[in-house]
This record gives structure tokens, sequence and C-alpha cells, in this order.
């Protein structure tokens, strides 16, 4: 592949920007990678990831896209301790009321903590030839001449030119909005949906081959909207553990005591999480951890009629979800191909390149922020502009989830959708809705499933 730049920047070397650096490895003669944070050199959290010690989601579609990008990281993570699962069978999903029906779908997922996640792809990014990582590096503002960014400025006054400015500093990428405004650019439209989500992690030790109530090795749960807000998620992960994080939307938040927690965990209407806290050792009661989330964003860069050439955003720096749906992740890496296809096509960091990018990045951005914000919007406390036909589409949706206690067809429908493998029209094809409003009927939460559902 032809060189398209010497010199390119990344801001932030979470998922997206080391993602991002891989992509853009293949396509400039030098990448430099760049974080505020003291990036550690084993699997451990960080603290400029406040996130990072609670219950995060690979999906299925961010594993596949990772394995052509990283080869073999599956097998690497698995070797080194990730918990391989099948969603269809070893993944407990109690929704509406119920669990989800049980089959063999032959997909492999996989299990453990992002500090784990992130440690093997920081490895191989750091193995790269040409990609020198840089920790403990604050960036101070960008450079720039009329119509291009020309490189980023450190906190120390160090300047580094680049071809290429890559934003991945996740949510605190306000900073740069006040740069691009400096360098005379508008900031993109925010559009924020409160959706106050909180909630509270703790670690169990995980006996070899044990499992909830001898059935899962993951459990997800959402109870019934718009009157009961809380969210469970039980993962085994790396090291022989579990890790357990409880919450939920609008306040519903887990207490931080061992006491509260276990409290907030019998009070579930599965038994999954009281029946593990009442028999796993906990690996320190006193190191339970809480993370707050007061509102989804997304920065429509999309909409912006002019933007610079040398400079794109990617990650949480366009649009942060709600945690709760385990999206973010996956979502980083299709933006980082995008960038990486519209930087094939145009051959240069132009501005042409910027507007194509954010564009594509949108398209990969549509079906996971519909699909979280609608499910939020079942809560009448969610605050922002609503989606239209929200409130008809989720209407389906809450059949649909009825439907899987009963029907491993559309479960595997609603599965395919839930790891980005399929378009939201895959529901809407007529063999799917027939199937969906027949099985509805023979759930058996039918009774007290007199609301929408909370995706």
């Amino acid at each position: 592949m032809s060189v398209m730049g010497r010199h390119a920047v990344v801001m932030g070397a979470s998922m997206g920007g080391l993602v991002a650096a891989r992509v853009l490895a293949g396509r400039f003669d030098r990448v430099t990678l760049l974080d505020r944070d003291s990036l550690p050199a084993d699997a451990r959290d960080r603290k400029g990831v406040p996130q990072s010690p609670h219950a995060h989601a690979l999906l299925i579609s961010g594993r596949q896209k990772l394995d052509k990008l990283f080869p073999k990281l599956t097998q690497e993570l698995i070797a080194g301790g990730a918990v391989p699962f099948d969603p269809g069978c070893d993944l407990l999903f109690h929704q509406m009321g119920a669990l989800r029906a049980s089959f063999s779908s032959g997909m492999l997922g996989i299990s453990a903590t992002r500090a784990f996640l992130e440690h093997a792809v920081r490895e191989r990014i750091r193995a790269l030839p040409n990609v020198t990582v840089r920790d403990e590096t604050a960036v101070a503002g960008l450079t720039g001449v009329r119509g291009r960014v020309t490189g980023v400025t450190l906190d120390g006054g160090e300047e580094i030119r680049a071809d290429l400015v890559v934003d991945a500093t996740g949510r605190s990428a306000k900073r740069s909005e006040d740069w691009l405004r400096d360098l005379g650019y508008p900031a993109p439209e925010v559009v924020r949906i409160k959706i106050d989500v909180g909630y509270t992690t703790r670690l169990l030790r995980r006996e070899p081959g044990d499992r909830m109530l001898d059935e899962g090795l993951l459990f997800l749960m959402s109870a019934v909207p718009p009157h009961d807000k809380r969210a469970a998620a039980v993962f085994a992960i790396e090291g022989g553990r579990w890790m357990v994080t409880l919450g939920g939307w609008h306040r519903s938040h887990a207490p931080v005591d061992p006491a509260g927690f276990e409290k907030f965990a019998a009070e579930l209407p599965a038994p999954h999480v009281a029946e593990l806290l009442s028999r796993a050792e906990p690996l320190d009661a006193s190191d339970a951890r809480r993370f707050t989330y007061p509102a989804a964003r997304r920065r429509y860069f999309e909409h912006l009629r002019t933007v610079p050439a040398g400079y794109v955003a990617l990650g949480d720096a366009i649009c942060s979800f709600n945690p709760l749906y385990g999206q973010g992740m996956t979502v980083a890496v299709m933006e980082a191909l995008a960038l990486a296809s519209s930087l094939d096509r145009f051959r240069t960091p132009s501005a042409a390149m910027a507007r194509s990018y954010y564009k594509g990045a949108a398209r990969a951005l549509a079906t996971p922020w519909q699909m979280a914000t609608g499910s939020d919007f079942v809560y009448p406390e969610t605050d922002g502009p609503r989606p239209f036909g929200n409130d008809l589409v989720n209407r389906y949706v809450r059949e649909a989830m009825l439907a899987t206690h009963v029907s491993p067809q559309v479960h595997r429908v609603m599965m395919d959708l839930q790891h980005l493998l399929a378009p939201p029209t895959t529901m809407f094809r007529p063999r799917t809705v027939v199937r969906t409003l027949l099985a509805a009927r023979r759930s058996p939460a039918r009774r007290t499933a007199t609301t929408t559902p909370a995706g």
C-alpha cells in the first residue's frame, strides 16, 4: 500500500486510538500515539479510564473486525485467560421478565476485562516498527494554517508536526472543539440524551468449571420498564474471576457497601446474581467501584459544511453511548475502518477525505445510536430529542423481546442485531414479523409485560 503521508498523530490510547494507530500504520511513514495517562505494562486499569473496572462487552462483529486487523488476536486472548462463550446458550439474557430461549448459535464470543483486551491490543501496536507510543504526554492544542491542521502542541511547549491528527480523546474531546474554534472552524452540533446511568462493580473468585445456577457463563438483565429501571451484568473473566456489575437508569444505582450491593441483587426479578453472591468468595469486598454516566452524547461532524484538512475525530470524541448496551468499543473499531476506507479512496488527508470519513462514521453509528437512544426513551425521565417514530418501534420491539422467551429463531434475529451483524430491517421481514407476533403470545412473561422494553 502506498504511503499517504509522512506522519500521523493519534491523541488518546484507548480502544479507538489503538485501532486508529493500527490502520494508519499501513498508510503513513510514521505514527505517534499520545496519551496523558501512564500506560501500564500489564493488564491493569488506569486512572484516565474510570469506566475500565466495570463490565465491558466486545460485540461479536467487533471481535471479528479486530481479528482481521490483528491476526489471531482471539486465540491469543483465550490463551491468556479470556473466556470463550456461545451467546445463544452460555449467555443468560433475562429481559422483559423471563430468560431468552437457549440454543446453540455456533457463534464465538469472548469475555474479558477492558484492561486485558486493551493491553493485548496495545502490545500489538507497540510491536509495529513505525509506531511510537508516548504516554504521560498531554496535548495543549492544535497547530494549523488556513484550511489545515498541521500538528499538535504539547503541555511543555513541544510542537509535533503531522499530516493527520486523529482525536480519540473520548468525551474530553470538548477541548479540541475549542482548539478548532481558535483556528477558525465551527464546532459540530451536539445532541445529549440524559439517562442518569450509574452502576457498581465487584469481583468474585470463580472456581474452575463454575457456571451461574449450572447454566451460564454470562448473565445480562434489564427489568420491565417504565417503573423498574435496574440492570445487571455478570461475566466470567480472565484470572478465574466473576465480574458483577449492578445498576440502572435514572438514579437506580447499586450501593457500594457489600450489604447494600447484596440487597440490590436479592431484589432483582431473577435469582442468578443473588445466588452467585451467596456462595462465591469476594476478592475484595471493600474495593467495589462505582461509575456514573449522566448523558449519552453525539457530535454531528457530518453536518459541518467546513472541516479542516489534516484532522478527524473518532470514538467517544464523536459519539459516547449509554455504556449499558456495550457498543462503544465495537463502534470505535468500525469508525477506524471507515477512516481507512476514506484514506484509501482519497489517498491524502484532505478536507474532502475528512468529510467522506465523517459520513462513513455516521453510517456506522446510525444503527447502534438508534437502538440505544430508542431503548432509553422507554423511561419517561429520559430527556433529549426523541427519535422519530420511536414509540411505534418500541411497541414492536416489546413483542420481539417477549418472543425471544420461547422462539430461538427470534432470539437469533435479535442477537444478530445487537451484535451489529445484521441491519435493523432484518426485524421487519414478513416471516420474522409473523413469527415474532405469534411467539410473543406464548411468552411466560406475557401477563406482566404491560409496557415497552428496556433494550
